[in-house]
Formats: structure tokens, C-alpha cells, sequence
């Protein structure tokens, strides 16, 4: 006995299929499907992965606005420091003062380059055996000279080394996200001797003239910022703790805590934390007040020092 055709298959061929191969026949094809869904899942599984890496091996960069609307990092350099750095992309390159290679024994080349086996950027950014100009710009010597930046500045990292990164700016929080890509800047061509052009040295020097007739030189105390450890998040019923480390861990603050007030200070959002925790510096405490289980409790954390 036959049963009805297959419809599309039966009918071209010109021929009938039992009931028993028709069923056999929708029971394969659901397996395939299946078995394609699997196949697809499982090509796209390495990418989702390789996307999660990526988010993996971003940094979080803390940075704070100078007087002169400069943004400055921090960063050691073959494992000293901290010193000070702007960050300027107009700048062609990593330009390291004169005087602080000196002091770490980094000799500069024939055409002024150094090579610095480690710079480290607070936040995790770390670069290795990376070349940077051995000079202090006049634009450096000026601010410092002038006391623009509030602190002693060390040096301005440039293109060469932000291109390695996709930065993102929020300026209404203290740390910026950088993420790296997978490129590798050309080195910059036509820097030599001091800096180039002539017009550029005659900057210089007015700007010596100027910074020595104001007789303004700062000598400026360098204040660790203040490092508390912990991870927030916004919720709908307050700022969630979501990890701890250093000072907040041992100071008995959990993840899952909710964070009412800082300091007294009544906050709302992880925004309104880092505002306040912006002005600590290392050594100096702070009392977190928290919710955990239903009550209400108060954490007394002593700030570390960054990086």
C-alpha cells in the first residue's frame, strides 16, 4: 500500500514513498536542522570568545584634570616612580624629561631615543621595550616652570603609543577605558635634536624668559592617590558593591553590600563615589556606611596607594 507522496520530492521524480519513509524522512530533516543549529553555534562560540577576551584585556586608566584642563596619568618607568604624564594626541610620540632619564641611567642615542624596557601605566596598561624621546619639550619645562599642572610633570605620551589603544573619555568619572587593537603605530618620522624646527626653539626660549621674570618655580609635593578597592555598580535599590581587594576587603566590606553614604555624604550612584573618592590620597581613612542583610552597618577603610 502506498501512502501520499512527499510533496515537492515525490512529484518530481515521479514516484511514491511509503508512510514509514516519509515519517523517517521529517525525523531526519529535524536532526539535521539540529545538527546545523549545532554546527553554527559551535563556528560562532570562538568569536563570542574572542570578543570576551578583548573586553578581557581592557584597562581601566584613573586620571585626574590639571589646572590647565591637561588630562595627566601616572606610570612607572622600568619599576619606579609614579611621575607624571599628559596625555596629548598631538604630541608625535613618548617624550620622557631629561632629567628623569638621567636619574633612572636611561642614556639617550645619537638622535636622541631611548629604549624603556617597561612602562607601566596605572590602571594595567603595560608596554615593553618601547622607544620614547629623551628631551623635555618647552612646552613641558614652561608648565612645570609655571606650576600649571599642580604637580611636577615627567612627560607626555603621544600617538605612538595611544594609537595601540581605543580610548573612551567620561569625563564625569576618574578613570577612562583603554582598549587595545591590534596595530603597531609607525614610528614618527622627522624629530631630531631638540625638538626641530627652529621657530620651535625660539618658543622655548621666550617661554624661559617668561617663566624666569615671573620667578615661579614650584616645587611641588607629589600625593599618592588614595586606592580603596572597590568594584561598584548602579542598582535600582543603590550603588552595589561587586568586588573587593586591598583596603576594602580587609577592612570586612563584602560584595553584595549596598553603599548608602560615603564619608557621611549621602550617595546615589557609583558616580557620586568616585566624585568623593577623587579627593583622597593615600594614608588618609574614610567611613562607608552599608546595607548588608537588612541592617545597617559603618566600615572605616584607610586608603592605599595607587598603582
Amino acid at each position: 500500500m502506498e501512502g501520499p507522496r512527499a510533496p515537492g520530492c515525490g512529484a518530481a521524480i515521479g514516484k511514491s514513498f511509503p508512510l514509514e519513509s516519509v515519517l523517517l524522512g521529517v525525523h531526519g530533516m529535524r536532526i539535521f536542522w539540529l545538527g546545523m543549529a549545532l554546527v553554527i553555534l559551535g563556528l560562532t562560540a570562538p568569536a563570542n570568545a574572542d570578543e570576551a577576551r578583548k573586553d578581557d584585556r581592557a584597562c581601566h586608566v584613573p586620571y585626574r584634570m590639571t589646572g590647565a584642563q591637561h588630562i595627566m596619568v601616572r606610570a612607572k618607568i622600568n619599576g619606579k616612580g609614579p611621575y607624571n604624564f599628559i596625555i596629548d594626541t598631538g604630541a608625535p610620540t613618548l617624550f620622557v624629561a631629561t632629567a628623569l632619564c638621567q636619574k633612572l641611567g636611561i642614556e639617550p642615542d645619537k638622535k636622541g631615543w631611548g629604549i624603556f624596557d617597561r612602562f607601566e601605566i596605572e590602571g594595567g596598561v603595560v608596554l615593553t621595550k618601547l622607544a620614547g624621546r629623551i628631551e623635555t619639550p618647552f612646552q613641558l619645562e614652561g608648565m612645570n616652570n609655571m606650576g600649571l599642572a599642580g604637580v611636577e610633570l615627567h612627560g607626555v605620551i603621544g600617538y605612538t603609543v595611544l594609537a595601540r589603544y581605543r580610548i573612551t573619555f567620561d569625563f564625569t568619572r576618574d578613570k577612562m577605558t583603554w582598549e587595545p587593537l591590534d596595530y603597531n603605530p609607525p614610528p614618527p618620522e622627522g624629530l631630531f635634536g631638540k625638538g626641530g624646527p627652529p621657530e620651535l626653539n625660539a618658543m622655548a626660549g621666550i617661554m624661559r624668559l617668561l617663566t624666569g621674570l615671573l620667578g615661579k618655580r614650584p616645587q611641588p609635593e607629589v600625593a599618592p592617590r588614595g586606592f580603596l578597592g572597590l568594584g561598584l555598580a548602579d542598582a535600582t535599590d543603590g550603588v552595589m558593591v561587586k568586588s573587593v581587594i586591598g583596603p576594602a576587603a580587609a577592612a570586612g566590606i563584602q560584595p553584595g553590600d549596598r553603599l548608602t553614604e560615603f564619608d557621611g555624604e549621602p550617595v546615589k550612584s557609583s558616580a557620586d563615589v568616585h566624585r568623593l573618592a577623587a579627593r583622597l590620597t593615600a594614608g588618609i581613612s574614610v567611613k562607608l556606611t552599608i546595607t548588608r542583610g537588612g541592617s545597617r552597618q559603618q566600615f572605616t577603610i584607610k586608603a592605599g596607594e595607587g598603582l
